[in-house]
């Protein structure tokens, strides 16, 4: 398999470039693949290996790992390697805690500088959250989702915690998947996003936070809130 073919353009295109577009597809294929529990946790990866499997020269596969290791989705140490992260439920119920904090602490600061064009870019990541859903690709799905909830968070305009919520949202989608199987609700979940919209359409920030913090804490069908706190 070619580095020029791991992904269609639709997805690579869709998640955020840091590097050359070589590494930048190998780094798309396998947070694909670690997010969907392809490679599952722990398994050890190797850059000779990967190089051979993609078709690629190592550098681009260390460039790969680097940004994968930024991300929290592989653990690099010295003389020890690469292994593809844990995904424990102690992370998660922390990591959705901090989530819920960041996404519903400021949303007084979405609605005050909600506009048109927020609304509308919403409403496109939703529609194409749907269109992912009926396709069945779960992946697909997950990347819209993740655009959703932080160009929502975007309005705040406070670009330095931004990253924060970015690494809560691809842990909080790969443990949602790895322990929601077998997972056929995709439809259910892209919906799950409307009454949010409604929320923020009335311009009710109590309302948005009610509605986004049941959102969050509901995540993965483990009881009524995977945080400890209250759901709604």
């Amino acid at each position: 398999m070619a580095v020029e073919s791991f992904n269609t353009p639709s997805v690579t295109d869709l998640v955020p470039r840091q590097s050359s577009r070589r590494s930048h597809l190998l780094f798309v294929a396998l947070q694909k693949e670690i997010v969907l529990g392809v490679l599952p946790p722990d398994q050890a990866l190797t850059e000779l290996d990967l190089a051979q499997r993609f078709r690629c020269s190592q550098g681009t596969v260390r460039e790969a790992l680097m940004q994968l290791n930024e991300e929290g989705l592989v653990i690099r140490l010295p003389n020890r390697g690469t292994h593809v992260a844990p995904c424990h439920a102690d992370d998660a119920r922390a990591l959705l805690s901090v989530r819920r904090g960041v996404e519903c602490d400021h949303l007084d600061r979405v609605v005050a500088r909600a506009d048109d064009r927020l609304r509308v870019a919403l409403r496109d990541l939703l529609n194409a959250m749907r269109n992912a859903a009926r396709d069945g690709d779960e992946y697909l799905l997950s990347v819209h989702d993740r655009a959703f909830h932080a160009r929502l968070f975007d309005a705040a305009e406070l670009p330095l915690v931004a990253p924060i919520l970015t690494r809560c949202l691809i842990h909080n989608h790969r443990f949602k998947i790895l322990n929601s199987r077998p997972n056929r609700a995709l439809e259910e979940t892209a919906e799950r996003h409307v009454p949010i919209l409604a929320a923020l359409d009335s311009r009710d920030v109590v309302r948005l936070r009610s509605v986004l913090a049941h959102h969050i804490a509901t995540i993965v069908d483990f009881g009524p809130d995977l945080t400890g706190g209250p759901a709604s």
